[in-house]
This record gives structure tokens, C-alpha cells and sequence, in this order.
């Protein structure tokens, strides 16, 4: 099957095996010539006409038709000698099949009507009365030919559906690499997000314990100190049970289903609901928080030392979509605090769903991307708030905000806004309810 399945244009050695091809052709006229009695037995001239219509045959992959043709030059005169008939049979016979498996449709019936015409013609002077015998030679040259055709088909069709099969393969490979990529992506976006908003509030609070400390020590209010730190260390935990259970989504057996390009976690035992960073089931294994922890990011923002106010009017929001909305306010709370540059920062969060469509709207009164002559070349170039972190480096907050809005279909924009502060607005399109 391999050899028929192969293309006789491209095969390995293809003229060292016509080569011993033709050999074996020469030997089957020799049988051909002791065995059948059809006309003449051949003579010195017709040996040597039968040997130079086998020769040709050694190069037939390689010029189709001119080993026909040559062929055709050496079996006329064989023929019209009136020599045995039989003997150069399979040698005619292997160039016309050659001819159709390596040409087209149109080619092999072209060398039908050239073949049968001469044949037919010399025919009808050597044996007048031999109608029979004019209809087997058009059936064996026809049939010879129709063959040739079917087994270039045939290999089309094979090489088709290994070409198909490797496409696929390719295929295949090139979605794991590309899901391997949206992987690391996702989980990049959730650590950022988890850790940026955790250390900016521990980088506050922290700030807040050295101000307390070292204004006047003499009257430290150690009250306020403890608070502060018990701040801290309440950030640290919960950071610590968001990011085991964004590590434990990677290595654990239980199963994850991929919703709108965020994983919410499915656990054998169940989990609690989550109402803010890290909380949920009480080891911090639960699902990634939705819009019932936006209470908490604002109280976390407060505690920082930024007035929230947050409004919410958005129910039954699927949690692929609250879990991005979520991201979009965690991040962008964490650049007010960061970046608002004023002791009475001013954060207003507005979620509103309606016309099929979760609208998030995030506006602080800051003043950390704006100089003296209006908007800083941070801003301009599409750096911007949330996007430059301490010293010039650029960081990922924009990016990751734009990347959850497209997760699940939607878009974001951030700016400067119209008079102070930095706006931070996303639309985050909601699955249409079915008829009932």
C-alpha cells in the first residue's frame, strides 16, 4: 500500500526501480514470446525493436510522455512487421498507465485518442476482417488508462487526508500553546492584582505607623499604633488565603471550570461565599470574590485613609462578570491610594447595571498624575494612573484592568478626569435572559 499511496513523482530511487521495472517487463515479453502464438516469431530486427521499446521505460516517472512516444516509435514498426503481437503488450501497457497516474484527466484522454488512432489505423491493414479485435485493444487502452487515473485519485485522497490530519496536529498544538499563554496571562492578572492592591495597603498603613512614631514620641498614641498594625498583619492574612487559593487553582485535583476567561473554583465540599479580598470559606479557599466583596474593598480603601463612596445597583450578575468587576474596582481603589497624592482623597464607585450592561465607574479627587500645567507625559502616553509605579517603572495596572474588561467581552477606558483627580470607567456586557 505504501508504494501505490506514494507519489511516483517524488519516490525515493524512483529510476533505479524503474530501471529493474523494465528488467522485469523485458523478461515477461521473452515468456510472452515462447508461450503465445500471435503472428510472427521475432526476428534479429524484432528483438532489437523490442529491446529499444523497453529501454525508454527506465526513465517513465521522470518524462511520461517521451518514454511513451519512444515506445510507440519502436512497437509500430514491431507491428506492422507482423511480428508476434502479444510480446510488447506489458511494455505498451505500463507507458499508458504511467502516463495517466503522473498527468491530469484531460492529458490521459488526449493520449487515448492518440494512442487508439494509430493503433486502429495499423490495425485495420494487418487484419481487415478483425473487428473483435479493435474492440479489446480500445478496451485495454481504455481500460489501462481509466486505472492510472483512479490510482492518481486515490493517492490525492490519501495525501489529503494525511495533509488534513497533520493540519489538525498542528492545530492542536498551536491552541494548547495558546491556552498555556492565556494561563499564564490569567494568573498574572490575579497575582498582580492581589498582591498590588495588598502591598500599596501595607505600604499606607505602614506609612501611617512611622508618621504616628516619629511625629511626636514623646505623646504616641499607642493605640493607634496597635491598630495600625493589627491593619497589617489583617491585610497579610488575607492576602496570604487569596493567594493560596490562586495557587492551589494550579496544583490541586479538584475541578476548575473556566467561565468568561476567570476560574471559578468548584470544591467536593463546597465553599462559602466570598465577600471580599481573600474571604469566602474560612481557609481562603472559596471562590473568587464578585461584587458582594466590593464592601470590603472600600473599608480596606477607608482604613488606607481615602473617603469611598460606593453605590451598587447591579443584581444577578453572572460571576464570571462580578469577579471581573471586582478586579477592575480593587485595582483601581489601589491607584487612588496609591498615586491620589492628598490626605482627603475622595474615591466614588459606582456600579449600575442596565440595557444589558454592567457600567463600573471609579472617580477619585486626586492629584498624582496631574502637574501644574495640566496633565503629566505619563498620562498622555498611555502610562498613566495605575500604570507607573514607585521611581518611573512602568507597571501593569491599566493593562491588567483592560485585559479583565475584554475577558469577558467588554471594554474599559482611564484617564485624566474632567477638572481633578483619574477616572476609571468599564462596560461589561451581561448574558440577555432567555423567553421562559
Amino acid at each position: 500500500m505504501a508504494v501505490v499511496n506514494r507519489d511516483p513523482l517524488t519516490a525515493p530511487h524512483r529510476t533505479r526501480n524503474d530501471a529493474f521495472l523494465a528488467a522485469g517487463v523485458a523478461v515477461l515479453a521473452v515468456v510472452f514470446a515462447l508461450l503465445f502464438d500471435d503472428g510472427l516469431q521475432p526476428g534479429p530486427p524484432g528483438w532489437a525493436l523490442l529491446a529499444g521499446a523497453h529501454v525508454p521505460l527506465v526513465w517513465r516517472r521522470s518524462r511520461p510522455l517521451l518514454v511513451l512516444l519512444a515506445v510507440a516509435v519502436f512497437v509500430t514498426p514491431y507491428h506492422v512487421l507482423d511480428y508476434n503481437h502479444a510480446v510488447p503488450i506489458p511494455a505498451t501497457l505500463l507507458a499508458l498507465y504511467t502516463v495517466a497516474a503522473t498527468g491530469t484527466v484531460r492529458r490521459s484522454l488526449l493520449t487515448a485518442v492518440v494512442v487508439l488512432g494509430p493503433t486502429l489505423i495499423i490495425n485495420s491493414f494487418t487484419n481487415p476482417d478483425g473487428a473483435l479485435e479493435l474492440l479489446r485493444i480500445s478496451g485495454w487502452v481504455i481500460a489501462v488508462l481509466f486505472f492510472g487515473v483512479d490510482a492518481r485519485f486515490y493517492r490525492q485522497y490519501v495525501a489529503s487526508i494525511v495533509e488534513r490530519a497533520e493540519r489538525a496536529e498542528r492545530t492542536r498544538e498551536e491552541e494548547a500553546r495558546r491556552r498555556v499563554v492565556e494561563e499564564r496571562l490569567r494568573i498574572a492578572r490575579d497575582l498582580h492584582d492581589l498582591l498590588a492592591h495588598s502591598i500599596t495597603l501595607i505600604g499606607v498603613r505602614t506609612s501611617v505607623a512611622a508618621h504616628v512614631l516619629t511625629t511626636d514620641p514623646d505623646r504616641l498614641d499607642r493605640k493607634a499604633v496597635a491598630q495600625v498594625l493589627d491593619d497589617i498583619a489583617e491585610t497579610c492574612r488575607t492576602a496570604r488565603g487569596e493567594l493560596r487559593a490562586t495557587l492551589e487553582v494550579l496544583r490541586a485535583n479538584e475541578v476548575s471550570v473556566s467561565v468568561g476567561g476567570e476560574r471559578e473554583w468548584v470544591a467536593g465540599s463546597g465553599s462559602g461565599s466570598s465577600s471580599g479580598v481573600g474571604l469566602g470559606s474560612p481557609d481562603g479557599r472559596g471562590p473568587l470574590p464578585g461584587l458582594d466583596g466590593l464592601g470590603a474593598l472600600a473599608e480596606a480603601a477607608r482604613v488606607a485613609g481615602a473617603e469611598v463612596e460606593l453605590s451598587v445597583h447591579a443584581d444577578g450578575v453572572p460571576p464570571s462578570v462580578g469577579a471581573a468587576a471586582y478586579r477592575i474596582v480593587q485595582e483601581a481603589l489601589t491607584n487612588a491610594v496609591r498615586h491620589g497624592g492628598r490626605d482627603d482623597l475622595t474615591v466614588r464607585v459606582e456600579l449600575r447595571a442596565a440595557e444589558g450592561t454592567l457600567r463600573v465607574t471609579v472617580v477619585d479627587d486626586g492629584a498624582g498624575q496631574r502637574t501644574g500645567h495640566g496633565v503629566s507625559s505619563a498620562v498622555r502616553n498611555g502610562v498613566g494612573h495605575g500604570q507607573e509605579a514607585v521611581g518611573g517603572t512602568p507597571g501593569f495596572g491599566l493593562v491588567g484592568m483592560r485585559e479583565r474588561a475584554r475577558s469577558v467581552g467588554g471594554t474599559l477606558d482611564a484617564g485624566p478626569g474632567q477638572t481633578v483627580g483619574f477616572e476609571v470607567t468599564a462596560e461589561l456586557p451581561l448574558p440577555r435572559e432567555e423567553p421562559s
